[in-house]
């Protein structure tokens, strides 16, 4: 069985004019939201054994705030160049490349990326995944260039509005 968590960063500042869609950083209400996403994760026991970000700001801290909430080694976050400006298919091939010794996998991206890909697998698709939402499947298969063909269950779908 394989779990993959698939996450959107949190609520990024758009305050700062001419600045590169890559350096923005989270708004403080960004931060406060993933909070009450990490509590939930908490309470589900969540613990990937690899975390994938994207090298975005924005994504990055996202990242880097969840391992710190649920107890993930920081240092183990691994940035992925292909997350950033990517497709389905390109997220696709990250996992799929994935070691079969790894059961679970966060990857910690953009949107419309991460909804189409959620969609990929989710049984009533979602029109889109929130900031810091995180749409969690299970694949029932021991290899991730498996997952495609696979029983696909979800297993959970949350946001921070879903949590208040």
């Amino acid at each position: 069985m394989k779990t993959l968590y698939l996450v959107r960063h949190a609520k990024s500042d758009w305050n700062q004019p001419g600045q590169k869609d890559i350096d923005r950083p989270l708004l403080p209400k960004g931060v406060k939201r993933t909070d009450k996403v990490i509590q939930y994760l908490l309470k589900k026991q969540v613990m990937p054994d690899l975390i994938l970000s994207s090298p975005a700001v924005r994504a990055l801290l996202t990242a880097r705030q969840i391992a710190s909430g649920i107890g993930y080694p920081e240092k183990n976050i691994q940035i992925e160049k292909n997350i950033y400006a990517s497709s389905e298919d390109m997220l696709l091939d990250l996992i799929y490349a994935a070691d079969d010794r790894v059961e679970s996998i966060m990857m910690v991206g953009h949107n419309p990326e991460m909804t189409n890909l959620a969609n990929l697998f989710l049984p009533s698709p979602i029109e889109w995944l929130p900031t810091t939402g995180v749409a969690s499947l299970l694949f029932e298969t021991d290899k991730w260039h498996e997952i495609a063909a696979a029983k696909t269950r979800t297993n959970f779908y949350i946001y921070p509005k879903a949590l208040e």
